[in-house]
């Protein structure tokens, strides 16, 4: 089964893995990766890749948003395989070199499996590599403040609570905010759809998390391309705050 490829801007793709999202940003013969599915995904980013007239060469970066498996899993390959830089949040550096790890337990998800969902999502996750060790070997943190000199201009911008490193990407030029799990669209293990957190057994902060739609809301854009859902059209600060009401 091929990847769902959706361009939603020039130059700009959103495309669905299996239960994961990740973005293209493409600029003349140069790409920007940001986030790579689940370890299992590899063949439709690599496929994703091809379908946008690129290729695994020409990956100018692989940028995190955060460093749970279902975003990280093809990062170290790209960057051993190809030399491809990974770069993520300083909070998030040693988290994606596995000095430790904040993702959900097994445990965590027994105790939730009679939510609704939540059984079919975790064999999905197990198949695809989620409790896999996938460690990137030399994670860096971002070089600098501001716009990042890489295609699609992206800018970071720290949303931490589903993890203390997480980071969101705005490219302001074309109203676009790419937002990881700080701010999804959906989930499996959901019961609802549109702009929302996800459940609480995915954060390792949900204060924080919650916390962290203020940055959201201060972003211009009226495109979202979350970490899990469908892209949403409309302002991204009114997206923040249908969240953070649903989250009530």
């Amino acid at each position: 089964m091929q990847a769902d490829i959706r361009q939603v801007a020039d130059g700009i793709h959103l495309v669905h893995g299996s239960n994961t999202n990740w973005v293209i940003l493409t600029e003349g013969d140069a790409v920007t990766l940001v986030d790579t599915g689940y370890p299992g995904d590899r063949e439709k980013v690599l496929a994703s890749l091809s379908a946008v007239g690129s290729s695994p060469e020409a990956v100018t970066a692989v940028l995190v948003t955060h460093a749970h498996n279902d975003h990280l899993g093809s990062a170290e390959y790209l960057s051993s395989t190809y030399g491809t830089p990974v770069y993520t949040h300083e909070a998030e550096v040693p988290h994606a070199r596995r000095d430790f790890l904040h993702q959900v337990t097994v445990g965590q998800v027994l105790k939730n499996a009679w939510r609704p969902g939540v059984v079919p999502w975790a064999v999905h996750a197990l198949r695809s590599g989620g409790t896999a060790h996938v460690p990137v070997a030399r994670p860096r943190a971002f070089p600098a403040e501001g716009a990042l000199d890489l295609p699609g201009r992206p800018v970071p911008v720290h949303t931490p609570g589903h993890t203390a490193g997480h980071c969101a990407f705005h490219l302001p030029e074309a109203g676009v905010v790419i937002s990881g799990d700080g701010l999804v669209n959906g989930h499996p293990t959901s019961r609802v759809a549109g702009p929302q957190l996800l459940p609480v057994m995915f954060h390792h902060d949900r204060g924080g998390a919650l916390a962290s739609l203020d940055a959201f809301e201060a972003l211009s854009g009226d495109v979202l391309l979350p970490g899990h859902g469908p892209v949403h059209r409309g302002p991204v600060r009114e997206a923040a705050r249908r969240a953070r009401e649903r989250a009530s």
